[in-house]
């Protein structure tokens, strides 16, 4: 492996407390010589809070080391042409926003990120309604679900398909696990990663965003006995992930 991309919340920390050798980990891949990315779909933050969530978690990362489903999110209604958005994030994740005119009176897309336990039926009515009056509907994740302290719970991927499923349109996915989304993690570190993603690792938590999807990319896939784990859940999902390890203390053993 040339390079190493992490998954941040379940991966190297949980709940913003640093997984024990996660950052051991991440120094002695650099310490060797190798590429080290940051890869997430979380929306609850900006890129520069998740990077100051990093360094407190005594992770340093530049900011052109960190790619986020939101930032992925910005570059699609760039490239669409879409300025007038209604936005389904919290108000952390905004200012990777900025550029857009946020709104919910007859915007060209919604925008649905993951707001944890504010989701009601207001929220979804008002999406569904702008959907459709003709809105777009731009998924910056579908995450089935996260950990958290006290167990499991709903990411934003249940509602989007709920939202699919009423107004009958098909969102673009912008995060993991989308072909997009890994191609610009790859851009990032060089044009040799996009030529030969065989050498890059994937390291994560999420059976399909982070492993399916890398491996569909062609990167390799790594999956960690941490965060949103489940043995059962993996058991039956048909995912083979190239590694399985306990957590990210053992990565530079495998690498």
């Amino acid at each position: 492996m040339r390079a190493v991309l992490f998954d941040l919340d379940g991966t190297l920390y949980e709940d913003g407390i640093p997984l024990p050798g996660a950052a051991d980990t991440v120094t002695e891949l650099r310490r060797r010589g190798m590429q080290v990315g940051f890869v997430t779909n979380t929306t609850s933050r900006s890129r520069r809070l998740l990077q100051e969530r990093l360094a407190g978690c005594g992770i340093e990362a530049r900011a052109e080391e960190i790619a986020t489903a939101l930032l992925a999110g910005a570059s699609h209604l760039r490239k669409e042409g879409i300025r007038r958005v209604a936005a389904i994030v919290p108000g952390e994740a905004l200012e990777d926003l900025a550029e857009f005119e946020l709104t919910n009176e007859r915007p060209e897309a919604v925008v649905v990120g993951d707001i944890d336990d504010r989701w009601n039926f207001e929220i979804l009515n008002r999406a569904f309604n702008q959907l459709m009056s003709g809105a777009e509907l731009i998924a910056f994740s579908a995450d089935r679900y996260w950990a958290k302290p006290d167990g499991l719970v709903l990411d934003c991927g249940p509602f989007v398909k709920a939202l699919e499923y009423a107004s009958g349109k098909t969102a673009a996915v912008c995060g993991k696990p989308s072909a997009e989304f890994y191609r610009g993690a790859l851009e990032s570190l060089g044009a040799w990663a996009v030529e030969r993603p065989s050498e890059v690792l994937m390291v994560g938590d999420d059976l399909w965003g982070d492993i399916a999807g890398a491996q569909s990319c062609g990167l390799r896939a790594c999956l960690v006995r941490t965060g949103k784990f489940r043995q059962e859940v993996f058991d039956r999902s048909g995912v083979e992930p190239d590694y399985l390890i306990e957590s990210v203390a053992t990565l530079p053993g495998r690498c």
